[in-house]
């Protein structure tokens, strides 16, 4: 998607660009979202950010959990990525700080063992999984 480029607040809904439009219908197909990414320079990527505030209503109410993954597994972009869930009112569910160092990938920027890398947050994956499962099934009745 470009750069946010659609001159009224997300918001209103009032999309004027048919990529807006496509990206709504998409989003509003989902019942609930897992991101994935990894922290850069202490943040979460921006072509994220940008993805996120193209839209308001399509992520209300729906549950959303995430994985960072980093060299420090992601801190300080989880905290300031659940800030935003909570603006745009998701429900935000557990999430993954998954530590990858350079011990663990090869000389093709791959992971050299799975279980290595992810074994300890097997648990974790596992709640969110079980979370989710539930989020999707309790969808509110009731605006909030």
């Amino acid at each position: 998607m470009p750069f946010l480029d659609e001159p009224f607040i997300a918001a209103l809904g009032d999309y004027q660009h048919e990529h807006t439009r496509a990206w709504s219908r998409t989003a509003q197909s989902y019942g609930g979202f897992l991101f994935v990414f990894p922290q850069y320079n202490w943040g979460y990527p921006a072509v994220l950010k940008n993805a996120l505030d193209y839209l308001y209503r399509e992520w209300r109410d729906k549950p959303a959990s995430f994985i960072t993954y980093g060299t420090r597994g992601g801190t300080k972009a989880a905290e300031q990525f659940t800030e935003v869930l909570h603006g745009l009112r998701m429900r935000v569910l557990d999430h993954v700080e998954a530590v990858i160092t350079g011990d663990d990938i090869d000389g093709h920027w791959q992971l050299k063992d799975l279980d290595a890398t992810f074994g300890s947050v097997v648990p974790t994956l596992a709640a969110i999984d079980s979370q989710m499962s539930q989020a999707l099934h309790d969808t509110p009745t009731t605006p909030r």
